[in-house]
């Protein structure tokens, strides 16, 4: 028999065979996920028959679970970074620029970067928002400041240390 011809006759006689009609049966009957359905089959309708008719597709119901989220514990904000975290926080230094917000300070951090198409040095200033717990740094005071979790809606570092007073 040649796969150019009969085809539509094979995939007939496939899916009208007892077998797949019990199975599909079955399927339609339960809800659950079939694998795979075994049917018996000559040879000769193996190599012409059409892949769906073989396996009935079967249509999902309800919502698909998935396996839960394990939470890590918290790190504290007072812990310094010693190297014992997976990605250590970031750290910048830079110059504050305004102390007037309470227990809060805008530090200006430079960074040089190369200009992509022309690679020229470029100076970038960056104001961070810095939460400064004893409201020790002032104006125009060199500060080191770290990466932390969002304390307000602009605030995401804190002070370590500060550097250098102003003069």
């Amino acid at each position: 028999m040649s796969d150019t011809t009969n085809n539509e006759d094979v995939v007939e006689a496939v899916a009208e065979t007892p077998e797949v009609v019990e199975a599909v049966e079955a399927v339609a009957e339960t809800p659950e996920v079939v694998e795979a359905i075994e049917v018996p089959v000559e040879s000769e309708v193996v190599e012409t028959a059409a892949p769906a008719a073989a396996a009935p597709a079967v249509e999902r119901k309800g919502p698909v679970v998935k396996a839960p989220v394990v939470k890590t514990a918290k790190v504290s904000a007072d812990v310094e970074d010693d190297g014992s975290r997976s990605n250590p926080r970031k750290v910048r230094e830079g110059i504050v620029v305004s102390d007037k917000m309470d227990m809060t300070l805008v530090v200006a951090v430079n960074e040089r970067v190369s200009h992509p198409r022309y690679g020229k040095t470029v100076q970038r200033t960056k104001k961070l928002y810095v939460h400064d717990e004893n409201n020790d740094a002032k104006v125009g005071d060199r500060v080191r400041v770290q990466e932390t979790r969002p304390l307000s809606k602009l605030k995401r570092w804190r002070l370590t240390e500060v550097v250098e007073r102003a003069r």
